[in-house]
């Protein structure tokens, strides 16, 4: 017995300490992205040549409308251009991607990394100065490239725009949408307004043309389905911290469904689980032990929100079960869990922008249990080494919901 309970004793006061570490490290970034403005860069006549790259796959029905809304970007014409990275478009789209004067490489390679390499050592990015990086659903905010050419005449050598919901059309949505900002405030915003670097996203991301072509090079990142984990790495090997543009919005399709979650979850975990392993790799021994590094790692080990909200029901179940039977189960205190419960879910809260606080958000928070039970399905779903890229499909048009 005094064993069962040692090592009953043992693993509740890691799972507290973890969790509680968890919620203080980003009760901090949640607070400072809210009450620490965000670095703004002021229009600036120098212009840079700009080539606007879009790597898609299979997204014949939504690619049209976004090249078509990315030629038309109030950015001087002659100084960028639009590429779109066709990989398995019907050649109908094709043809009619060229009739809207934008620049097509065909390729074959089913991974969004080796797409990217393909384009950055072709002519699409011959003379450019910067790279900006979309997905095939995304739409540029008026004034986007303009922001971005501010941020890299000042200084910078990596930015991430704003990322923020395109449809708002079903529960599931919204609470993408919502998780979207929330990812916003606690690994761009908030690490950016403390002098760390923000994590790229995977769209809407830009870059210096030398940079990213030199990123796209490496071994790890070609076989990495997860490509902007990888961007993250090479980023913090060169000690280069990426700004975060708070009114550079691209505006991004949510996934509608339960079913295409569970498939983007998957690939999200997996990009994770590999991410974290990549620390351990022998190329990783040569990175600068700077405190950016340990802050990526610590980033990493944390848990998705979704799984860490089923580990706390888990908690508060045995705390409940433990109250019934009148034993001590679980440790410290019951009232310290719930201390640390209200303080992780203030910190999501706090990170939630006010525009979303209405009955239709309300609604929509109904769908949180199954969204837990298809992230705790994803989980089962992770292989270590996956060598194909896994396709969420976008069918939402930009101009309906903005």
């Amino acid at each position: 017995m005094k064993i069962i309970y040692f090592f009953e004793y043992l693993v509740s006061w890691m799972v507290f300490l973890y969790l509680s570490a968890n919620t203080f490290y980003l009760l901090f970034i949640a607070l400072c992205g809210r009450l620490i403005k965000a670095r703004t860069f002021g229009i600036n006549a120098d212009k840079n040549r700009i080539a606007v790259l879009i790597p898609c796959f299979k997204e014949d029905q939504i690619i049209l409308d976004t090249a078509k809304q990315a030629k038309l970007h109030d950015y001087p014409a002659s100084l960028f251009s639009v590429n779109v990275i066709a990989d398995k478009l019907n050649q109908e789209t094709i043809q009619r991607l060229k009739q809207l004067s934008v620049n097509v490489l065909e390729v074959d390679l089913n991974m969004k990394s080796r797409s990217l390499h393909a384009a950055l050592e072709s002519e699409l990015v011959a003379g450019f100065d910067l790279v900006v990086i979309l997905d095939a659903d995304n739409i540029m905010g008026p004034g986007c490239l303009e922001k971005i050419n501010s941020a890299f005449q000042a200084g910078c050598l990596a930015v991430q725009c704003h990322r923020t919901a395109k449809n708002k059309n079903t529960s599931v949505a919204i609470l993408d949408a919502i998780s979207e900002e929330i990812n916003i405030n606690l690994f761009r915003r908030g690490p950016a307004v403390v002098g760390l670097s923000a994590a790229p996203i995977g769209s809407g991301m830009a870059f210096q043309t030398k940079l990213i072509r030199e990123i796209f090079s490496t071994e790890e990142i070609l076989a990495n389905p997860g490509e902007d984990r990888e961007i993250d790495i090479q980023l913090m090997r060169r000690k280069i911290k990426m700004e975060f543009l708070e009114d550079a919005f691209v505006y991004d399709e949510k996934v509608s469904s339960a079913g295409v979650f569970e498939k983007q979850r998957v690939r999200w975990l997996e990009a994770q689980v590999n991410h974290l392993k990549r620390f351990y790799d022998q190329d990783m021994k040569s990175a600068p032990r700077t405190f950016l590094y340990y802050n990526k790692l610590f980033q990493n080990i944390l848990l998705p929100r979704v799984l860490t909200l089923v580990l706390f029901c888990g908690v508060f179940f045995v705390l409940f079960v433990q109250n019934i039977l009148h034993v001590n189960l679980f440790h410290p205190n019951p009232i310290v869990w719930f201390g640390v419960m209200c303080l992780y879910f203030f910190t999501l809260l706090i990170s939630i922008p006010p525009v979303f606080y209405n009955w239709q958000t309300m609604n929509a928070l109904s769908r949180i249990p199954l969204l837990m039970f298809t992230m705790v399905k994803a989980v089962f779903q992770v292989k270590k080494r996956r060598a194909e890229f896994i396709h969420t499909p976008k069918s939402y048009q930009s101009g309906e919901n903005k």
